[in-house]
């Protein structure tokens, strides 16, 4: 290199290139730069560790609440499963406890039917017993009078022989009326009129009298005695005297 002095002389100076080391880096400041080098991608790796423990965290979250919705749906079905259970019970039960209240009202209507039956052959026996029992009442009744006034059948002829001849007047025929009311109040009836068809049952026929041409059939043509009767007995046939058809 040429260097100019004053005066116009010119120097040659030899250029000394000096390179100059280059300056020494801090071992501490690297170290440092290192560390916090390393700091921010540890920070980096930690936030994307933190962002995908994040993401499965959240992911692992959602499963979670997947999981439970799953279960709680899973929970309600087996309730409602479990209802459906009890209400078909509860529906088997109610048709049983029907069909045992059928049975039970089945036999409840036999019994009764057959206590009716028992009730109405009471009844008619009952009813027999005392239609049984009113008739034995009267019979024994109309025995009492039959034996009573059998006698009396005597004393009332003589009477009907006097009324006949008209020998009944004064105090005799105010007994013979009182006689003949009181036996008629218990019952006794007079029968055989002339002109009466002839009966087996109630007439005794002391003789037949010819044909008439009057009559169709065998009738009482005279009366020898009357007939008497207490209800349906003859106390004693009518004596007549009868009349055949020609």
């Amino acid at each position: 290199m040429t260097k100019r002095r004053p005066g116009g002389a010119e120097e040659v100076v030899e250029e000394t290139t000096s390179e100059s080391p280059p300056p020494e880096t801090d071992t501490a400041t690297e170290a440092g730069e290192e560390s916090t080098e390393g700091s921010e991608v540890d920070a980096a790796d930690g936030d994307a560790s933190d962002s995908d423990g994040s993401a499965d965290a959240g992911s692992d979250t959602k499963a979670s609440d997947e999981e439970a919705i799953e279960e709680s749906t899973d929970d309600e079905d087996k309730d409602e499963d479990d209802e459906t259970e009890d209400e078909a019970d509860v529906i088997i039960e109610d048709e049983s406890e029907v069909d045992l209240m059928g049975d039970a009202a089945d036999e409840v209507d036999k019994r009764v039917a057959e206590l009716t039956t028992d009730l109405q052959r009471l009844q008619a026996e009952y009813v027999n017993y005392k239609k049984r029992v009113d008739r034995d009442r009267e019979l024994v009744s109309q025995n009492a009078t039959y034996k009573v006034l059998t006698p009396i059948v005597e004393v009332l002829d003589t009477i009907d022989r006097a009324r006949e001849h008209g020998e009944v007047e004064g105090g005799f025929k105010a007994v013979a009326d009182q006689l003949e009311k009181i036996v008629t109040n218990l019952g006794l009836k007079k029968f055989g009129e002339p002109g009466d068809v002839f009966d087996p049952n109630r007439h005794e026929a002391l003789s037949h009298m010819g044909t008439d041409p009057e009559v169709e059939e065998t009738s009482v043509k005279l009366v020898a005695k009357a007939g008497y009767m207490i209800g349906d007995r003859v106390v004693r046939a009518a004596q007549v005297l009868v009349v055949d058809p020609e």
